[in-house]
């Protein structure tokens, strides 16, 4: 049986504004929304049948506009949330991601490993894949948990890709049964 291609569109969050504690509620500054807007009218042909986001909101703002222009609601899924660094202190937090990119199996106090965050967000994106074969689909989410997926299945994204990626970003995925067949970056384009 010949599996159907399915297109991913994996949405990195526009600027925010940090607000410590404030993980799961912090939303977009005005130049996140303005972004916002753009990326909506960078995809707005796109032909999207389905939009997930992480529950942060920050992820549900950028993808927000988009998903109204199409008359479609957002599913929200846990397992799309941000990796959580937990305490890194006296490391910056820089410091911190690359230890925990070259460290796959390392983890902070209350924090999560690469490996952890990876396979949390692997699985919930093929879920979403496995019930919506042959769709176009949005993913919001976050520079950590894109990075990470796209590194299981090409560890070429690492640490330096995480580091370049943009707020937003846009990573078009294009899927055929169980692999990635292209990827390719549109918003720096």
């Amino acid at each position: 049986m010949h599996s159907l291609e399915s297109v991913i569109y994996l949405i990195r969050h526009a600027e925010s504004v940090y607000v410590e504690g404030q993980e799961r509620s912090r939303g977009l500054t005005a130049a996140g929304l303005a972004d916002a807007a753009a990326l909506c009218n960078r995809l707005k042909t796109a032909a999207i049948e389905q939009f997930f986001s992480s529950p942060y909101e920050r992820a549900i703002q950028t993808i927000r506009p988009l998903a109204d222009s199409c008359s479609l609601d957002i599913t929200l899924v846990e397992d799309l949330r941000e990796r959580a660094m937990g305490e890194f202190s006296p490391l910056s937090f820089i410091e911190a991601k690359r230890r925990v990119y070259e460290y796959v199996q390392f983890s902070f106090p209350n924090g999560e490993s690469s490996v952890e965050a990876q396979s949390r967000i692997v699985e919930a994106v093929c879920q979403i894949l496995k019930r919506h074969e042959g769709k176009t689909i949005v993913i919001g989410t976050h520079g950590d948990i894109m990075t990470l997926f796209l590194n299981y299945f090409d560890p070429g994204y690492g640490f330096e890709c995480w580091q370049s990626t943009t707020m937003p970003d846009i990573y078009r995925v294009r899927w055929q049964g169980q692999k990635i067949i292209n990827v390719e970056g549109l918003w720096n384009n």
